[in-house]
């Protein structure tokens, strides 16, 4: 029977991206906040009103600043996932320092839900040799950081040695899944306009646009693939803003009418495992 899965999930960083990339000035805080307080709610309230679940990835520094609203978003009933400490990328950090980074943030999810996290997903996608092995050693189920397939799960490698002038040298695979991602289905590329001294993010993209793009990705799973998932990443304080909600309703509607099947990206995992249990 076929069956095409569809996780919406939401990166609540507030303003732990920008303080990550050292925009501590009022403006881009201000920035943060406005997915904190307007994009959040927002964002909420379309997803009961359509009775949809999903998936949040939470900074540490978000849930120590804003922990009345995240309880709100667990409140609801949605996943709530690990995303690092701060928003540095780890493979940006020490080992000491990564693993530090994931205990403390996971205490602060435990005393929000009661358990650790059991899915991860990077600061800027960006993973460090040593996260395969913390995340592992720290019990988590899976990853959401990666770009190795599209529309399938697959376990993650470790082990891997990758050097310039040598092939790649591919280790083995573990038990942790990864739930893929891509930049093209992630709101923040294509409307953020961000402006540093090294580096201008353009952004600013026609909405309806994006949303065909969005729409087309999971026609394509349908009509090629008994089973998939696409995975969706937003950001509060990107898809937040008034155009871009009715985008995402839109595509929340397209999707409804097109046979998808709405879930977490940890409901959708477990469904991965039971499908394609792991063999060591």
């Amino acid at each position: 029977m076929a069956r095409h899965i569809v996780c919406l999930s939401f990166d609540f960083d507030a303003m732990s991206g920008f303080i990550a990339r050292g925009m501590t000035s009022p403006t881009p805080v201000s920035r943060g906040e406005f997915g904190a307080d307007v994009g959040v709610p927002r964002v909420l309230d379309l997803l009961k009103e359509h009775a949809l679940p999903a998936s949040w990835y939470i900074p540490g520094h978000t849930l120590e600043t804003y922990p009345q609203m995240c309880k709100r978003i667990f409140d609801t009933g949605h996943e709530i996932g690990h995303h690092g400490w701060t928003h540095v990328p780890p493979a940006m950090l020490s080992r000491e320092k990564e693993e530090e980074g994931i205990v403390r943030a996971n205490e602060q999810i435990r005393k929000l839900t009661g358990r650790y996290a059991t899915g991860y997903r990077s600061p800027s996608w960006d993973l460090s040799p040593h996260s395969v092995e913390l995340l592992l050693k720290h019990g988590f189920v899976y990853d959401s950081s990666m770009m190795g397939n599209d529309y399938t799960p697959y376990r993650v490698r470790q082990g891997d040695v990758i050097e310039l002038e040598q092939p790649a040298m591919f280790g083995k695979p573990t038990r942790l899944i990864e739930v893929p991602v891509s930049w093209s289905l992630d709101d923040y590329p294509h409307f953020e306009f961000v402006r540093t001294r090294e580096w201008v993010l353009p952004g600013l993209q026609n909405a309806h646009g994006v949303l065909q793009n969005w729409c087309d990705d999971f026609a394509w799973m349908r009509d090629h693939l008994e089973w998939g998932i696409v995975n969706y990443t937003f950001h509060p304080y990107v898809i937040g803003r008034g155009h871009r909600m009715i985008v995402l309703e839109k595509l929340i509607r397209y999707l409804k009418d097109n046979g998808a099947v709405f879930m977490t990206i940890g409901d959708a995992v477990a469904e991965y495992d039971r499908r394609v249990p792991f063999h060591a």
